[in-house]
């Protein structure tokens, strides 16, 4: 027996009221910011709205309210953006702005993993809030893409597949862009990024890069690699020096044309049958660029700062001037900032970091108020 309750007429307006309010509620509860299905993935306060200067009024005034991914005329910088790396990429964004002499002329390309705990949707509108003005696109990198020619490697964290998605970047971008520069998440720009974007890529070369041609170049390939009769034959005719590709400009129409991505991806194909390498993505760009690269001031790219991939050790500054420090290696500084054991450096890397609960006001604007890159490792109070 089913039983009935009758609704009086004038109750029935207050109870639709109520339901609206309980299912906004509701949804309210679903959607708290930086957390997603249990994953907590943080919260960030908004940047600074970073405006051009008049050297770029006639550039940004044109463009109204909408931004062309296609404009050749913006500097395209393209990163990668999963939950993990979050934190250093949102540090890595406020860098560039907060240097570039044109910053509403910067448009990012984000690559999203295709699996993260994070969707798309969800970095997009945090990357949204974070930078209100920000020109940027979110890219779906589909993971089984890769998944199959990944093989192990010295740190898990070179396994990941988005880890690999710089190899595909020609097909994952729109195709009206034809140049590019590629950044890794664990870095900050202390210059004008529009100086590394006016690299002239000569003759034929794809990418632009540091190069370090001191470093012991056999050490990233193993023996038995260089004790094949053929395979380091794939260098005859040219001077293989090591660079690292967490900082390249690229000529992504050269890069289509010469199909780069199927040259990288048979190198990963023989690794699968037999190990000639220990590290992850970088070994195959080395086999296919190095000795090849349109050489870059070591200014745009001072590597290292997060040690080895085994300890994570602090290391320091190379000598010379600084335009970009990278934290490649094991030890990343916001994790070592959390666990309250930074590197010296690591504090050079706090003033860009947007993290709600750990960002100081004080140190972060007194940081910023600094002229050069100098000053901050000169003054003995922040290091």
């Amino acid at each position: 027996m089913r039983l009935r309750f009758p609704m009086k007429p004038a109750v029935l307006p207050f109870l639709v009221v109520f339901l609206v309010f309980l299912s906004q509620f509701a949804v309210g509860i679903r959607n708290i910011p930086g957390r997603i299905a249990g994953f907590d993935i943080g919260q960030f306060v908004e940047a600074p709205e970073y405006r051009n200067g008049k050297e770029c009024a006639s550039q940004s005034s044109n463009r109204e309210n909408f931004v062309s991914s296609c404009d050749p005329s913006l500097v395209h910088v393209a990163m990668t953006l999963d939950s993990e790396y979050l934190r250093g990429s949102i540090a890595a964004v406020h860098s560039v702005l907060r240097h570039a002499s044109c910053p509403e002329n910067v448009f990012f390309h984000f690559i999203a993993a295709e699996f993260d705990p994070a969707s798309p949707r969800v970095l997009s509108r945090l990357v949204r809030s974070t930078f209100p003005s920000l020109s940027f696109k979110v890219y779906i990198f589909r993971e089984d893409t890769v998944i199959n020619l990944i093989s192990s490697s010295i740190r898990q964290a070179l396994e990941s597949p988005l880890n690999y998605a710089r190899n595909y970047l020609g097909d994952i971008l729109d195709r009206c862009v034809d140049r590019v520069i590629y950044l890794d998440s664990d870095i900050i720009v202390v210059d004008d990024i529009t100086k590394l974007w006016n690299t002239t890529l000569t003759g034929s070369r794809v990418i632009g890069a540091p190069e370090y041609c001191h470093a012991n170049f056999t050490k990233y390939f193993t023996s038995s690699f260089w004790s094949d009769p053929g395979l380091p034959g794939s260098f005859s005719g040219r001077k293989p020096c090591y660079f690292n590709t967490g900082v390249m400009v690229m000529d992504l129409v050269r890069w289509r044309e010469g199909r780069y991505r199927g040259k990288i991806e048979t190198w990963m194909q023989i690794q699968k049958k037999r190990r000639i390498y220990d590290l992850g993505s970088l070994p195959p760009f080395l086999l296919v660029f190095a000795g090849d690269v349109e050489a870059i001031d070591h200014k745009w790219n001072q590597h290292g700062l997060g040690g080895d991939n085994v300890r994570g050790s602090c290391r320091s500054l190379h000598k010379g001037p600084v335009s970009l420090l990278h934290w490649s290696g094991k030890g990343k500084p916001w994790v070592r900032l959390d666990e309250k054991r930074p590197c010296p450096l690591d504090h050079l890397w706090e003033p860009y970091d947007l993290y709600e609960h750990k960002i100081d006001r004080a140190k972060d604007q007194a940081l910023l108020g600094f002229s050069s890159l100098s000053e901050l490792t000169e003054d003995s109070s922040f290091l």
